[in-house]
């Protein structure tokens, strides 16, 4: 449950703080990137023909249609907009089974929100994956600390177009350079850079390109976790981000 305003802590004036914090959820809220990966080789096997690694890793980060798409070019198919409601639905189920049976939040991140809770900064799930599915994972974090999401489902178009951060920002009343992202993705990342937000990446492909002006995880905190990260140290990454 969110403190009330007077049991709020104030930030500390020496720090640029952000106006808000937008956090993409699939491989940095919750480790979900192994479940996408064994739906997303199972979709293509539907399709008739297994991805290979390489082809797999082009889908991480990016829209379900996206994944569709690489799947069917591989396996020689057309798709018509007519397929996509089956595609959905299996989707939907698959994942929905796999979350219920495997999900929780990376190292680090309920102490980091909890945290980060008892200031007085909005807080928003950011994600490509659709409404029905990212609500489930929203709960497996906590959606207590998040005050909205938007869903690739939402906006015109998902990662990594701007939209979905341009209407994060919105949502707030904020400059985008005033607000700061968290990303695993190349996809993310670059949807987050291109809408002029401060962005640290997570990447954990050592052959994921990290976007001009994306500052890693692993360079701040020397890991690419949370552990051991506090609210202070996030106000103060951002506040050398705006400098």
């Amino acid at each position: 449950m969110r403190l009330c305003p007077s049991c709020r802590r104030s930030i500390n004036p020496t720090f640029t703080a952000p106006a808000a914090i937008f956090w993409d959820m699939d491989g940095t809220l919750v480790d979900t990137e192994p479940l996408w990966e064994q739906f997303t080789y199972e979709l293509s096997e539907l399709m008739g023909r297994r991805l290979t690694p390489a082809l797999r890793e082009t889908t991480i980060g990016g829209s379900f249609r996206h994944t569709v798409q690489v799947c069917a070019d591989h396996a020689g198919l057309t798709v018509t907009e007519d397929d996509h409601p089956r595609f959905r639905a299996f989707m939907n189920e698959r994942m929905a089974e796999l979350m219920r049976s495997s999900l929780a939040p990376n190292p680090g991140i309920t102490e980091l929100l909890d945290d980060l809770s008892t200031h007085d900064l909005p807080m928003l799930v950011t994600t490509n994956t659709e409404r029905t599915l990212a609500d489930l994972s929203i709960a497996a974090v906590g959606e207590h600390y998040f005050t909205d999401s938007v869903t690739g489902d939402e906006v015109p178009s998902p990662k990594p177009a701007p939209d979905m951060y341009l209407r994060a920002a919105e949502k707030v009343g904020a400059d985008p350079a005033d607000c700061l992202v968290f990303e695993d993705s190349f996809t993310g990342m670059t949807a987050a850079v291109t809408a002029g937000c401060r962005v640290i990446g997570l990447p954990w492909y050592e052959d994921t390109v990290v976007p001009e002006g994306v500052v890693t995880l692993d360079s701040l905190h020397g890991r690419n976790d949370f552990v051991g990260v506090g609210a202070d140290t996030v106000m103060d990454w951002f506040h050398h981000l705006k400098r």
